[in-house]
């Protein structure tokens, strides 16, 4: 415990110009610390184990849903391959995840679709705002076709996936919020 660092964070979280992006041990840091839910962080969701009970490192399909993040908003909708590595990343919610803003799902229910075995195949979260982004893929590993297990022939010519929309959304709110 550091009283300095915890000051540090409730500062920016409690900041209305910041954006933040927790990326698997990212993820489960603010889940730790009761970042995604800061309203009410008693319901913070927490991270277990993989229900395979092993490390899991694959390239599966995630949804993005429909949900205030503002570093997916422009991806809604889109069915993207992505690269999962945790032992740790199964979300489990105290209270259900009817209270959470869903910002991303397996395509799949069931494993190996949803490696680590959340329940409703949550693989992202974000905050009510949709200022604060928690997710256990990682789309800075597959920013660039070529970081893809497979990448759709009809887009061979991109010089870069469509998660670089994440951090492109990022830099043009925080362009136009500060």
């Amino acid at each position: 415990y550091n009283e300095k660092a915890k000051s540090a964070i409730e500062k920016f979280y409690a900041r209305k110009d910041t954006l933040s992006l927790g990326v698997c041990n990212g993820c489960q840091l603010m889940a730790e610390l009761g970042l995604i839910t800061p309203e009410n962080r008693g319901l913070s969701p927490k991270m277990d184990h993989n229900g395979s009970h092993k490390y899991e490192s694959a390239f599966v399909g995630v949804e993005i849903t429909d949900s205030p993040s503002i570093m997916l908003k422009s991806l809604t909708g889109y069915k993207l391959g992505i690269w999962v590595s945790h032992g740790e990343g199964k979300f489990m919610f105290p209270a259900g995840t009817s209270g959470f803003k869903t910002a991303l799902k397996f395509n799949y229910g069931s494993y190996p679709g949803n490696p680590n075995g959340s329940p409703e195949a949550v693989a992202g979260v974000c905050s009510s705002d949709g200022r604060h982004l928690a997710m256990m893929p990682h789309p800075e590993r597959c920013t660039y076709p070529h970081n893809w297990a497979h990448y759709p022939q009809e887009r061979s010519q991109d010089q870069v996936s469509p998660w670089i929309e994440i951090f492109v959304n990022a830099r043009e709110w925080i362009e136009k919020n500060s």
